[in-house]
């Protein structure tokens, strides 16, 4: 039998940082392919980006059904992981829109509030307890938000509608909330975490498959560099960096983990100045300190209890 060894903490901290590089990217592909193709319908390209991502992460995922084929999960179980899925859809549908309509300071700071509205519904839905330090991080992340909202993005040309896209990244954290929560109760009902996965992405690539459709957007007749834009937000935003945080939780605190992913938003903004030089407003500067502020109580007040 082949033992592991530990990576050294050198190669623990590379990997880390190549996830919250890959997850910091994903904003500026989405940004990147919208220009590429400026005449298209926003909604309808948006969903088009969404279903794609979605999809060829569940196609990178098929292996994983022939564990859920032989595991026979409960029928409690993956309904709760359908509707995860769902909820999954609704989130890079309406996340991936935001970035049509606001900055991407504003957007990947809201959208990265997540772990305040986990704490809300988990005290709501399951009748969990919060912390007094998880009550200071909700009550500065909800000051950060509404100052983001009502704040001057900075980016008027990029901003369209300022307040409709920073509305649809706060509903894309609330649905991937969602989409945390019914996993967690997926997998006390018995299902696997990557059977889980798997159900809950092909659920929302299903889901979102025919929506662009609807809105007058095609899958085909796009140049060519936007077809590699998607595959960069699939393989290296999702799988890679995704994928890399979940490693660095085998060999780091889930708390020190999470608390790197709220560099995200920084890195994404950071990327944004340098390549679409896209600067962000002062306001929406001090919005998104106070609500990662707040967000990084919340997570270690969660720990703690």
């Amino acid at each position: 039998m082949q033992i592991w060894q530990a990576p050294k903490p050198w190669q623990v901290g590379l990997v880390l940082i190549v996830g919250v590089i890959g997850i910091s990217t994903a904003s500026i592909f989405v940004r990147l392919a919208f220009a590429a193709v400026p005449e298209v319908s926003s909604v309808g390209f948006s969903l088009v980006l969404s279903a794609a991502r979605l999809t060829i992460s569940a196609i990178l995922l098929l292996p994983a059904w022939h564990h859920l084929h032989s595991s026979l999960p409960s029928r409690t179980s993956v309904y709760y992981a359908l509707v995860a899925g769902i909820c999954l859809a609704l989130h890079f549908a309406t996340w991936i829109t935001s970035l049509a309509f606001t900055s991407i300071a504003a957007a990947s700071t809201l959208v990265s509030s997540t772990p305040i509205w986990v704490a809300l519904l988990s005290w709501l839905w399951l009748r969990e307890k919060l912390s007094l330090i998880t009550l200071i991080g909700i009550g500065l992340a909800l000051v950060g938000g509404i100052v983001i909202a009502l704040g001057n993005s900075g980016v008027d040309a990029v901003a369209s509608n300022r307040l409709l896209g920073n509305f649809l990244a706060l509903l894309g954290a609330w649905m991937y909330s969602l989409y945390l929560l019914l996993g967690r109760k997926a997998q006390q009902e018995g299902l696997g975490l990557g059977s889980y996965i798997a159900i809950a992405y092909t659920t929302g690539a299903l889901i979102l498959l025919p929506l662009p459709g609807i809105f007058g957007a095609s899958y085909t007749g796009y140049p060519l560099i936007v077809y590699v834009y998607i595959l960069l937000i699939a393989i290296f935003s999702q799988m890679i960096g995704h994928t890399s945080l979940n490693w660095g939780m085998r060999w780091l605190s889930p708390t020190f983990v999470t608390l790197a992913a709220l560099f995200e938003p920084v890195g994404s903004s950071f990327l944004a100045y340098f390549l679409l030089d896209e600067l962000p407003g002062r306001l929406t500067l001090l919005g998104a300190a106070s609500l990662l502020v707040g967000v990084a109580c919340a997570i270690v007040g969660a720990r703690q209890k």
